[in-house]
């Protein structure tokens, strides 16, 4: 499994941005899809994730109401389109996947995980 994410930069607080990340390797109908972040000094969070097989959806509370995570099947390629982007937002974020049957929030449950885009958040 290989996982590409990219969208991340600078933007004001207030701004959006759309990251994405681009599966490969696999047929992805099992595998539960995610994002996370990680600011300095900080541990590695969970933001939103995905089933790919229905398109449920999951949320930190954190990003609820501002963030939407979905997923084009066609492209087997995974979006987060962050509105409402606050300071506290800027980190490295990576998508994230995992098999398996149940949501799980903990990144140490997911196996495999794409290399960060940073996201910046001024004031």
């Amino acid at each position: 499994v290989q996982l590409q994410a990219s969208g991340g930069g600078p933007v004001q607080a207030g701004g959006s941005l759309r990251l994405s990340c681009a599966a490969s390797g696999q047929t992805f109908s099992s595998y539960y899809m995610g994002w996370f972040r990680q600011a300095p000094g900080k541990e590695r969070e969970f933001v939103a994730a995905i089933r790919w097989s229905d398109g449920s959806t999951f949320y930190a509370d954190s990003v609820k109401g501002r963030f939407t995570i979905s997923r084009d099947n066609a492209k087997n390629t995974v979006y987060l389109q962050m509105n409402g982007l606050k300071p506290g937002d800027t980190a490295v974020y990576y998508c994230a996947a995992r098999r398996g049957v149940f949501m799980l929030w903990a990144p140490n449950q997911y196996s495999y995980w794409g290399q960060g885009t940073q996201v910046t958040v001024s004031s």
